[in-house]
């Protein structure tokens, strides 16, 4: 199968380790996942940056994005570890930078660097930060890109904007990968975001049905031709929930009734049921334009279901 597969790792963030009281036992929990991943031959494993629990915050384990990214590239040999996605209002993108370079390092290039807006007001107000509306947040991130971009590629930085500036900052070391880190920038957005995929990502993550998936691409295809880059230059991967069995029915049983009541009609059912289900909504994401599909396990914390999948679906 010529699509790329990454998982989403058990952080925490929707509850899936609250049966889990000792935080060591969480982490190896979670570490566990990933090194399965890695060893099954998975392309990718990417953890979120959100610090409360969804769908309603709760005194529950949740680890913080990128310390937890630098531990597991750590804890891993192969497989790319990345951000769905790092929010730019958490962190100064100077400082980020500086942080995205050593992980790349201590990974031996195994770093995705993704980033977004934000959206989680929760968190930002429960935590100190300004949550200024989605336009502020947008041109935020669309300086935070370059200043990013500049700290990665220019001796010493500089870079003069409403937002950030920078005087002359060195980054030593930049990371590994040539020319620079891939920036994965998330969101589908049609008039902003996928815009400033067209004029600075090496990436772009959105989700939806493959009807709604071919639609986001073909506006990216078009902002890209207004830009003058290739479209092709540019990964196209997207996020869904996964769920295997023997049959649809024992597939569907796994999901809990509160993530059902959660997303509604939002849930993408695409891939969940018999690996038959699974292979034909593979087969329409890769016709709608993806070239990597980052999984969602409703049932993360079995092992036994990462390898049922890889048995069906990724060669050894």
């Amino acid at each position: 199968m010529a699509l790329q597969v990454g998982i989403s790792l058990p952080q925490g963030w929707t509850m899936e380790l609250a049966s889990i009281k000792d935080p060591i036992e969480a982490y190896e929990t979670l570490t566990r996942v990933a090194q399965t991943a890695d060893e099954l031959g998975f392309t990718s494993a990417w953890l979120v940056d959100h610090f409360h629990t969804i769908p309603h915050p709760a005194q529950e384990i949740t680890f913080e994005c990128w310390t937890t990214t630098a531990a597991v590239a750590r804890d891993t040999k192969r497989i790319r570890i990345g951000q769905l996605v790092t929010c730019n209002g958490y962190r100064n993108p100077a400082l980020l930078a500086k942080m995205a370079s050593t992980v790349d390092v201590l990974s031996h290039g195994r770093l995705n660097f993704g980033i977004g807006a934000g959206w989680h007001e929760h968190e930002y107000r429960g935590y100190g930060y300004d949550y200024p509306d989605t336009p502020t947040r947008l041109r935020h991130l669309r300086e935070a890109v370059q200043v990013i971009r500049a700290m990665w590629t220019q001796e010493e930085a500089v870079f003069e904007g409403k937002y950030y500036q920078l005087h002359g900052a060195i980054n030593q070391p930049k990371g590994v990968q040539k020319p620079h880190i891939p920036i994965l920038i998330g969101g589908g957005g049609e008039q902003v975001t996928l815009k400033l995929v067209a004029q600075h990502g090496d990436a772009c993550n959105i989700n939806g049905d493959p009807a709604t998936i071919k639609h986001k691409f073909a506006v990216l295809k078009q902002h890209c031709e207004s830009v003058g880059r290739d479209y092709e230059s540019i990964h196209r991967t997207v996020t869904g929930f996964c769920s295997i069995g023997e049959t649809d029915e024992q597939a569907r049983a796994k999901i809990p009734e509160a993530l059902f009541r959660h997303m509604g009609s939002r849930m993408n059912t695409t891939l969940i049921g018999s690996p038959d289900t699974i292979r034909k909504g593979l087969a329409a994401m890769e016709a709608a334009g993806v070239q990597e599909v980052i999984l969602g396990f409703v049932d993360i914390l079995d092992l036994d279901s990462l390898r049922f999948f890889a048995r069906e679906f990724i060669a050894q």
